[in-house]
């Protein structure tokens, strides 16, 4: 996941070195992101996909908080809900996404999640451009999908409940945006979220003791699938438009079906690799188009 950071102030017309300085970023939050992912899946075989998630939501939890300092005494009862709500998609998202990479593979997996903000962008449009989206999209689903001797559809199910958890996420994030400043409301959700899997944490950890080398991984996914990307996108996004920001993040699943392959061992065969990039480029024309026309242009 990445966070949403709209409310950021950007330039008008950012100059060519900082264009150039915030593609590097984008891609190092972006390589970062999926690193981390493919470190934390090293630590399955010891504490599980739960234990890692655990673990990762406390990082987040304290590394958001920290930087949106949210006012948890001040929110109202309406502001309460959202934030509740949105903890619940941090958890559940998370969750689901971690499953469905140690079950179908990382690549796969992070493919299937950003279905979730492609659906919000062909949902949201009547443009021409979205449809003939959606026509290309259909069609490279059912081929990462395709029946075969070794298709987990609980993992590919996992993987589609991540992208519903997005789509949430992202509706909901516009909501929240406006009903708190800065980043309130995502810090005061990550640490609901947080807190809520102190208990699961615990019971995970104490049933499967983690190794140190294991509780590294777990650890080390946290910050890089988690801090950094935060941190580093609050950054480039002092430097790109958001339109860029939000086509750049496009390049997620190639990035994790790559890192699958080096980090992990898993490889993807030449038709998976035909549908993920059918998707990205969904995306990326879809989330353009849908930009373009916020901003009237």
């Amino acid at each position: 996941m990445t966070t949403s950071l709209e409310l950021t102030p950007q330039p008008a017309v950012p100059a060519t070195d900082n264009r150039l300085t915030g593609v590097l970023m984008m891609l190092g939050s972006g390589l970062s992101t999926q690193v981390g992912a493919s470190v934390g899946a090293l630590a399955f075989p010891v504490v599980g996909p739960v234990g890692v998630v655990a673990v990762r939501q406390w990082v987040a939890g304290v590394v958001l908080v920290a930087v949106g300092r949210p006012r948890l005494r001040a929110l109202t009862a309406r502001q309460w809900r959202l934030v509740l709500g949105l903890a619940a998609v941090f958890a559940v998202m998370n969750l689901s996404l971690y499953t469905s990479i140690d079950r179908i593979g990382l690549g796969l997996a992070v493919t299937l999640e950003f279905l979730g903000p492609l659906a919000v962008a062909l949902l949201g449009s009547r443009r021409l451009i979205d449809l003939v989206c959606a026509l290309a999209v259909a069609p490279a689903v059912m081929l990462l999908t395709r029946p075969q001797a070794t298709t987990d559809y609980l993992g590919i199910g996992l993987g589609l409940l991540a992208a519903l958890c997005w789509a949430s996420y992202i509706l909901l994030n516009r909501r929240i945006g406006r009903e708190l400043p800065g980043v309130q409301g995502v810090g005061a959700a990550a640490a609901v979220s947080g807190l809520a899997y102190v208990p699961i944490g615990l019971v995970v950890l104490w049933h499967h003791p983690p190794s140190p080398t294991a509780l590294l991984y777990a650890v080390t996914a946290g910050v890089l699938s988690s801090a950094v990307p935060f941190l580093v996108d609050l950054l480039s996004l002092r430097r790109v438009p958001a339109q860029f920001f939000g086509v750049f993040m496009s390049v997620n699943p190639v990035l994790a079906a790559l890192v699958g392959v080096v980090v992990l061992d898993q490889h993807l065969a030449p038709l998976d690799w035909l549908a993920i990039a059918v998707i990205v480029a969904a995306n990326a024309v879809a989330l353009s188009a849908g930009r373009r026309r916020d901003h009237g242009l």
